[in-house]
């Protein structure tokens, strides 16, 4: 599709995630996600959808439990970081660890643990769909929040 298309699509303000899990080895991986949604609060379901280019899709289609982290404002550089491929992003995190073993990133201002719901194709993505097992929530944080492109702050 054209450039056009996704500048338009870029329009649209979303938050930042990080999905996680750990892989076959016990290893955590995890990558930087915008396409992060809400479906259903009975049952509890969240989607995010992933490249099929990605180097972790193959193991997060195996992986037993995801891990979102909704980042905060001070978190640009986790995300920048998540976004690069083969970095060294967990060295130096205190993690917390949820459900099928998959990682949180501290400080972020909501966390999801979700087991395996559905896979769905999407074109050059595939969506997937998590049941929120457990959660939490840090309202008095401000989000990280991409729009246009870049990185920004809401106004209050």
């Amino acid at each position: 599709m054209s450039r056009a298309f996704r500048d338009a699509l870029g329009m649209f303000a979303t938050g930042v995630t990080v999905v996680s899990a750990a892989g076959e080895d016990g290893e955590p991986f995890g990558l930087t996600v915008a396409s992060f949604n809400s479906v259903s609060l009975d049952p509890p379901l969240v989607l995010f959808s992933i490249d099929r280019d990605a180097l972790s899709l193959p193991a997060l289609r195996r992986a037993p439990g995801y891990g979102i982290s909704v980042l905060s404002a001070t978190q640009v550089d986790v995300s920048k970081l998540f976004a690069t491929t083969g970095a060294e992003k967990w060295a130096g995190m205190e993690l917390e660890i949820g459900y099928g073993g998959a990682p949180l990133i501290p400080d972020a201002i909501a966390g999801f643990e979700c087991r395996p719901y559905a896979v769905y194709d999407g074109g050059d993505h595939e969506i997937f769909v998590g049941e929120v097992v457990a959660y939490r929530s840090a309202p008095e944080a401000a989000p990280l929040v991409f729009f246009g492109g870049n990185y920004r702050s809401l106004a209050s």
